[in-house]
């Protein structure tokens, strides 16, 4: 999908890459951890683009965005969002972020609040580490040798600055995925945004975990009497952590639905 526009965008120690496309309100997609706007976004893209405007950005060291001498951090990574939307004249804007972009998005909300409207998280929705399943917090070997050939590495390589760049990635998003600490209920507690959760039943995290997120963001009411709160959560049945990307029109549907919706 051809974008109408596409550039750098200078927020300090980053040149942001980024595409426009579309038209309506404006909305930031953030894709996931070794992904690229193409690897993530080619089925949902053209399916958001008649409703808003959606700037769709590769974060640092990732598709066409060269890495800098930083490490790789949700709270780094947030703080370059915020300039990006700053420097484009966005805000209050909508966001919406696959697996580690949701982070950002998150991260973004609690520290610049003004900056955002609403957020959406797909895939690998957790607030703490402990919230992925057991398999995904011990040793993930050599990770490098093991996306060898995927299809994370072949999108980089065909877009990225400096291609051998790929096992810095790999190794930087290891080391993201092993320190960061979370944030505390009290922390998610305070995030006032209306946010939509959606993960599959297959996903990288234990459901039990993203229903206990779902109830501190305020969810998990009675609705006809209290009403419907503004934090809500999506299943997808079938549906993994990659396969989520592929149900395009049930997240479609969700999106559309949550970003238009009169909300108290």
């Amino acid at each position: 999908m051809r974008a109408s526009t596409s550039g750098y965008v200078d927020v300090g120690p980053v040149e942001l890459y980024y595409e426009r496309h579309g038209r309506g309100r404006p909305m930031v997609l953030l894709h996931g951890a070794m992904g690229t706007i193409e690897s993530c976004f080619t089925g949902l893209l053209p399916a958001l683009v008649d409703n808003f405007e959606v700037f769709a950005v590769e974060l640092q060291g990732h598709g066409h965005t060269a890495d800098v001498d930083r490490r790789l951090a949700y709270d780094l990574m947030a703080q370059d969002v915020g300039r990006f939307v700053g420097e484009l004249g966005l805000g209050p804007v909508d966001i919406v972020g696959y697996s580690m972009g949701g982070a950002v998005a998150l991260e973004l909300a609690r520290h610049q609040p003004t900056l955002v409207r609403r957020l959406v998280w797909f895939g690998g929705v957790s607030y703490r580490r402990e919230g992925l399943h057991p398999e995904m917090l011990g040793d993930m070997g050599d990770m490098v040798s093991a996306l060898e050939g995927s299809v994370w590495q072949q999108a980089y390589q065909r877009v990225a600055p400096r291609p051998q760049d790929w096992p810095q990635l790999v190794l930087k998003v290891g080391e993201l995925d092993a320190t960061f600490p979370g944030w505390s209920e009290d922390q998610v507690r305070a995030i006032a945004h209306p946010l939509l959760l959606i993960v599959g039943d297959a996903d990288i995290v234990r459901l039990e975990h993203v229903v206990d997120m779902f109830h501190l963001l305020g969810g998990g009411v009675l609705g006809d009497l209290a009403g419907i709160p503004p934090a809500r959560l999506a299943v997808l049945p079938g549906t993994s952590h990659v396969g989520i990307l592929e149900r395009t029109a049930w997240l479609e549907s969700m999106i559309n639905d949550f970003l238009e919706a009169s909300i108290a």
